[in-house]
């Protein structure tokens, strides 16, 4: 399907090999614990739970560039079994499924779940759900925009994502 194609989301939709690539070079891959802007326990690509339930701390020992990809994916189709069920029936275009799902990935299903770009993406408004992206720029209450808050690379994800958005539409 064409990035602008757009198909009606199920609970089957997943995330094509290309937004998991996306995820992981924007997220970067860390094979020993490390903390994220926000100060959580992280490993791999993002992880800060592991598969199994326990939470990544600093002391736990590096893991493989394979068991990175492993748990992304599985958290990623965890996250996506909320994901798809808050929008089944919306139509989207894979490009527009994969950049909300990576919005997901970081932000949490939570976050997704609560936001006016759900809202707008029901209401069929597209270009305002990619226009809400930037509206999630903040770290640890600090205004990634800002160069010197030390989060300036979740901004530059938002804008990257918003204009994939755009051009999408």
């Amino acid at each position: 399907m064409s990035n602008k194609t757009k198909v009606i989301v199920t609970i089957l939709t997943a995330i094509s090999a290309s937004g998991i690539y996306y995820t992981q070079s924007k997220e970067g891959t860390v094979l020993k614990p490390y903390y994220d802007s926000v100060k959580v326990a992280t490993v791999g690509t993002g992880t800060t739970v592991y598969p199994n339930g326990q939470k990544v701390k600093i002391t736990d020992a590096p893991i493989t560039k394979k068991q990175a990809t492993e748990y992304l994916k599985f958290h990623i189709d965890k996250d996506a079994k909320i994901f798809n069920k808050t929008l089944l029936g919306v139509p989207l275009s894979q490009t527009e499924y994969d950049l909300y799902m990576d919005f997901t990935y970081q932000f949490g299903t939570g976050a997704w779940s609560q936001s006016s770009m759900l809202r707008n993406l029901k209401q069929g408004k597209y270009k305002q759900a990619c226009d809400s992206l930037l509206k999630w720029k903040y770290a640890a209450k600090r205004d990634c925009s800002v160069r010197s808050n030390n989060c300036y690379g979740v901004w530059v994800r938002q804008v990257e994502r918003h204009s994939k958005c755009i051009g999408t539409q």
